[in-house]
């Protein structure tokens, strides 16, 4: 298994791996922690602390038809939720990013709370009970005493040919009710604006379309705004190029991209771990599906972690996005028969 713990050169790496080990009948499932984003940071001083040890970067090529790793219906024990900053810190920590959109350093930061609990127990055993919310990719990733088990529903690149797709979410609101309002779209504008130009950097030019454009989905528990971006790949180019043009996905950065990572790492008291990164699988012929990582625990050093958010723009308003954080949140812990935190 491939473990990187450095950003620098990391596309370049997974790319050769594959190269040497990938092959018909086998396929790599494939970790991309947000971590990797630093080599976009333009401000100097350093990364927030990370809440658990994880690698930045995991690959582990196995047989097309192996079966996930794992117990069946085994007992695991969750204890009581802490989480890394009240909600009057994440309250002020919107307030910060209104005051940067007021500057004109940024028009859309997405800030995420992160939580942990005391746990005992296989952490693969997760992926069963999220089975439910039918997660892109359901498979857990474990690797030397850590876990991943995601529950995303959002798509952040999926690659078929020469045909590159993302599925930007933007814009939240509780199961069975619509997404309304001049907020949540013109977040969900400045994003899918965002994606167009990163698939750009990669894609032949005019052929980027957006056959989807804002629309109401139910996912995970929530209801989303949901768009899709696609376009035609530029022949000869490889893997790392297409991460290098497009990691991390922005709907979970904000936009512009290099400035949004730089105010989370200024405003963020943790690192985002598992979050906001990608998780998937990678075929030998070079199509890939990688979720974005939303809604995804990570189990470390007898404990779970868990991270959510939302993205932040001027109409925000503080109580309004603290509590959108919880709404995406709450399903994932009741589907796991947990308490929610006070």
């Amino acid at each position: 298994m491939l473990e990187l713990y450095e950003a620098a050169g990391a596309f370049e790496t997974l790319e050769a791996y594959l190269d040497k080990h990938l092959r018909p009948g086998l396929t790599a499932d494939v970790y991309l922690g947000y971590g990797l984003s630093q080599i976009l940071r333009r401000e100097p001083g350093p990364s927030p602390p990370e809440p658990c040890p994880l690698p930045l970067l995991a690959c582990r090529v196995r047989p097309v038809a192996e079966a996930p790793a794992g117990s069946a219906r085994a007992p695991f024990r969750i204890g009581e939720w802490e989480a890394s900053w009240t909600a009057d810190e994440y309250a002020a920590a919107v307030d910060a990013v209104r005051a940067a959109i007021a500057r004109g350093d940024v028009y859309q930061v997405n800030l995420v709370q992160h939580l942990s609990a005391p746990f005992e127990g296989d952490p693969r055993e997760l992926a069963t009970r999220l089975a439910p919310l039918r997660p892109l990719c359901p498979r857990p990733l474990a690797g030397s005493g850590w876990a991943i088990v995601s529950a995303s529903p959002e798509l952040f690149l999926a690659r078929r040919g020469d045909r590159l797709v993302t599925k930007p979410i933007k814009g939240t609101a509780p199961i069975g009710a619509d997404v309304e309002g001049a907020k949540d779209a013109a977040e969900h504008v400045m994003i899918v604006d965002l994606e167009r130009n990163d698939l750009s950097r990669v894609c032949e030019v005019g052929s980027i379309r957006w056959p989807e454009l804002i629309a109401q989905h139910e996912l995970a528990g929530v209801t989303h705004l949901v768009s899709m971006v696609e376009g035609r790949l530029r022949p000869d180019t490889g893997l790392a190029e297409i991460l290098r043009a497009t990691f991390p996905g922005g709907s979970v950065t904000g936009a512009p991209k290099i400035s949004a990572v730089d105010q989370i790492a200024r405003i963020e008291p943790v690192g985002r771990g598992a979050s906001m990164g990608a998780l998937g699988t990678i075929h030998a012929n070079g199509d890939f599906e990688l979720a974005l990582t939303i809604r995804t625990f990570a189990a470390a050093e007898g404990r779970l972690h868990l991270w959510a958010g939302g993205g932040i723009v001027w109409d925000s308003e503080p109580a309004a996005e603290v509590e959108e954080s919880w709404l995406k949140a709450r399903p994932l812990l009741q589907t796991l028969g947990d308490p929610i935190p006070a």
